[in-house]
C-alpha cells in the first residue's frame, strides 16, 4: 500500500552506501510519499554534507552536530564550527549527539563533557537536540533532566517508564525499524503505550531497516512499514499515525 505524508526524522543519505544511486533515489521517493527528511550531521564533515542537501531539495532539513562515537576524532574547534553551521537557515537541530557505551571509540568522560557542551549549545541557539543513546539509559536521562533540553530520543531502546519521565519534560520519542523486529519487547511496549503527540518516526538509514525488509539497506519510504506495525499495536490507520509523527516533527523541530 502507497502512503502520503511520510517524514523522516532521522536519516543518513550522506552514507558511502548511497553513493550509486543517492540523488536518483531521493527524486524517487519525494515523489512517492516521502514529504521531509532531516538528514543528521555526525562530525562537522557530515554535517557540512547534510547543509548541501538542503540546498539541492527543498523537503530536506539538516541537523548539525557531534556523535558519541565520532567525538574523539574531531578538532579542538570542532563546537565551534558546529554552532556557525547552526546559523544555516535549514538547520533545524543539534545532532546527532548523545552517548554510545556499546563502542569504545570514545571515553566516556569525554562523551559525557560533548554531550553537556552541545546540549548547551542547543540551548543558546534554541534548538532541539536529536540524541543517540546506546547502552547509556541512565546517563543521557540524567543530563536531559539537568538541562530540559527539547528534543528527541532517537531509536528509543528504553522502557515505557523512562519514555514516559521523557515525554513528561517534552521531549518526544523516535520510533523505527526496531518496532517491526520478531524481539523487539521493549520497543513495541512503548509503541503501544507512548503519548502519540510525542512520537515521531524515522529510519535511522541506511541501518535499522524494518522487516520484511531487515538486512538490506534502509531508505525513507520504508516507514511506511514501521507505521504499519505501530497502527496494529494502536488499533489504527498508518496513515493516521504517519499524519500526526509528521505534525509532531514539524512542531518539534519548528518546520512550517
Amino acid at each position: 500500500m502507497t502512503y502520503e505524508n511520510i517524514f523522516d526524522t532521522h536519516a543518513h543519505y550522506d552514507d558511502d552506501s548511497f553513493d550509486e544511486d543517492r540523488f536518483s533515489l531521493l527524486d524517487e521517493m519525494f515523489e512517492n510519499g516521502v514529504s521531509g527528511i532531516i538528514n543528521c550531521g555526525c562530525t562537522v564533515e557530515s554535517s557540512k554534507k547534510s547543509i548541501e542537501f538542503t540546498e539541492k531539495y527543498s523537503k530536506i532539513y539538516a541537523a548539525v552536530g557531534i556523535h558519541p562515537q565520532n567525538a574523539a576524532e574531531e578538532k579542538a574547534d570542532a563546537l565551534e564550527q558546529i554552532e556557525k553551521l547552526a546559523s544555516h537557515e535549514k538547520v533545524v537541530a543539534i545532532g546527532e549527539i548523545g552517548l554510545d557505551y556499546h563502542y569504545d571509540y570514545t571515553p566516556k568522560e569525554m562523551q559525557l563533557e560533548w554531550f553537556e557542551k552541545q546540549i548547551l549549545l542547543a540551548k543558546k541557539l534554541d534548538l532541539p537536540v536529536i540524541v543517540h543513546d546506546r547502552e547509556a539509559h541512565a546517563d543521557c536521562l540524567e543530563l536531559i533532566l539537568k538541562h530540559r533540553p527539547k528534543g528527541v530520543m532517537h531509536c528509543f531502546s528504553g522502557s515505557v517508564e523512562t519514555a514516559k519521565q521523557l515525554t513528561d519534560i517534552g521531549f518526544y520519542i523516535g520510533l523505527g525499524g526496531s518496532v517491526t523486529f520478531k524481539n523487539a519487547r521493549k520497543p513495541q511496549e512503548v509503541a503501544a503505550s507512548l503519548d502519540i503527540s510525542k512520537l515521531l518516526l524515522e529510519t535511522d538509514c541506511p541501518y535499522m531497516t524494518p522487516v520484511p525488509f531487515r538486512g538490506r539497506r534502509n531508505n525513507s519510504a520504508l516507514i511506511a512499514h514501521t507505521a504499519e506495525k505501530i497502527a496494529e499495536l494502536r488499533n489504527t490507520t498508518a496513515q493516521e499515525i504517519i499524519n500526526t509523527a509528521t505534525l509532531n516533527a514539524k512542531q518539534l523541530f519548528n518546520i512550517k
